[in-house]
């Protein structure tokens, strides 16, 4: 029974078609371009007979080391793809592109992007590249060996109500803990980190022969480009952050804040059904934050259809991450209070998310610690329940991370404020998955290295996806020009667009 489920968009952006490189285009030491084979619509799902390749898009492989400390020791593969300028006298150099996750496929996310209108005056401008991080997708996958009930369980702790509620979800996220680190790819877990994938990208640029790549990254990716750009400040060009976490990345602060961006975001749904009085939720934003309560406790008591109350807090969350999504929120609300047939994917499929899920735990557990006590989260859980209470009673709740082995091979890149000023960072003022709260740290941080262009819109991404213009407009002269706003700039709403 599904009852647990949260979709992996928790921290990630759409992605297109995922490919995977021809054995033939392989190469231990440098990239050589082949043609990509088909593997699925989207990651995580078998591939369609007779599905062709993106056009255009290029695959290969490329080995690093396991551990960058020991550079002649074992070596994995990155698999890469490539969107290359079809104007050789304006390119300028390399994108490097990274969709978020922790553990989403990043192969496809050129083609993604230049199907979301990234304009032809960046496709002009550089090769885009795409990637699968280590642990993910192509690259070296890693397991938990989650069984279907822990796939369903997701990426968010049940809703705790009470300390007890905290206390019984331990067991279960011990368990998980301790599958991922005695399973057949425990010897990645060391490994699988932010800092040694961006270590990777090192790797990828010096394999292309690039004295510096740009780089556009969004909601996680935002934290990989920031500890490249810290650990590599000389090797990087136009560095774009979209859709930021603070400058902890994905850590404990970063999961419980998604609490708080769900109350950020939630006004934006909240009038939208309130105008549109047919689905039945309210004719005021007040009546629909109720109804949202109520269905939740409903729910709780008896789930509908396979949606218990954490589930549809989860799915709320979600989907609100796309304005585009908000008459399927409001029409899964209506089907969950009339017990009707529900939207399509409702709950979404996770039997193929068990190397994303995995790779999550890898890459969030292993960057920074975790608090270690059920103590602990039975205390921020009491705060969140009641600070942010549409959400904070899981986001702040125990999970895995709490269990997971205490030594680490180097403590968390620390972004700050030496380097080039090189760095334009772009967010929505009521982003879900990366609120605005922790954006501003972010900027803090980076200090004089950094530009900021926030967007009076909601949703999360704003980098081509978004509607913004004034956003959209900075962000493509920085690529293209170099050129950035001369301070921090405010770009106000454009109804109607």
């Amino acid at each position: 029974m599904r009852t647990r489920t949260l979709s992996l968009a928790l921290a990630a952006t759409a992605v297109a078609a995922t490919v995977i490189p021809d054995a033939a285009a392989t190469t231990a030491d440098i990239v050589r371009w082949g043609p990509c084979s088909p593997k699925a619509a989207s990651p995580g799902k078998a591939s369609s007979p007779g599905r062709a390749a993106p056009p255009r898009l290029e695959c290969s492989t490329l080995e690093v080391p396991l551990d960058h400390r020991d550079p002649d020791g074992r070596q994995i593969e990155i698999a890469l793809s490539r969107l290359a300028s079809e104007k050789p006298s304006q390119r300028r150099g390399v994108l490097l592109t990274n969709p978020g996750g922790p553990g989403i496929s990043g192969l496809g996310y050129p083609v993604a992007l230049a199907a979301s209108k990234l304009p032809q005056k960046v496709l002009d401008s550089y090769d885009v590249i795409g990637f699968d991080p280590r642990g993910t997708g192509r690259s070296a996958p890693v397991t938990c060996d989650l069984t279907p009930a822990q796939r369903n369980r997701g990426n968010l702790p049940p809703y705790a109500h009470t300390a007890a509620d905290v206390a019984r979800q331990a067991g279960g996220a011990r368990t998980i803990a301790e599958q991922c680190v005695t399973s057949k790819t425990a010897s990645m877990v060391p490994h699988t980190t932010t800092a040694n994938t961006a270590r990777d990208m090192d790797r990828i640029r010096e394999a292309l022969g690039e004295p510096k790549i740009s780089y556009l990254g969004g909601s996680y990716g935002s934290y990989l480009g920031a500890v490249y750009t810290t650990l590599f400040p000389g090797r990087g060009d136009r560095i774009v952050l979209d859709s930021n976490l603070g400058p902890g990345g994905y850590d404990v602060t970063a999961m419980r804040s998604i609490a708080r961006g769900l109350e950020d975001r939630f006004p934006d749904f909240a009038a939208f059904a309130a105008a549109r009085p047919e689905y039945g939720l309210g004719t005021t934003p007040r009546q629909v934050r109720a109804t949202f309560f109520d269905l939740a406790k409903r729910l709780e008591a008896k789930p509908v259809r396979g949606v218990d109350g954490t589930l549809f807090r989860g799915l709320t969350f979600d989907r609100l991450y796309s304005d585009a999504s908000m008459p399927s929120v409001a029409e899964m609300w209506q089907a969950l209070d009339r017990d009707r047939p529900l939207p399509p994917d409702t709950p979404p499929s996770m039997e193929a998310m068990e190397n994303s899920m995995a790779a999550r735990f890898y890459v969030i557990c292993g960057d920074s610690r975790w608090p270690g006590t059920v103590r602990e989260y039975q205390r921020d859980v009491a705060v969140d329940r009641l600070r942010y209470p549409m959400l904070g009673g899981s986001a702040a709740s125990i999970g895995p991370c709490a269990f997971w082995p205490g030594e680490r091979t180097e403590p968390p890149v620390r972004i700050g404020d030496r380097g080039p000023s090189n760095v334009l960072m772009v967010q929505n003022e009521r982003d879900p998955g990366t609120p605005l709260a922790r954006a501003q740290e972010l900027r803090r941080a980076f200090g004089k290295r950094a530009t900021m262009v926030t967007a009076d819109q909601g949703g999360h991404g704003v980098y081509p996806f978004g509607r913004n213009t004034c956003a959209n407009d900075a962000v493509t002269a920085f690529l293209v020009t170099g050129e950035r706003p001369a301070r921090d700039l405010a770009c106000a709403a454009e109804p109607g667009k």
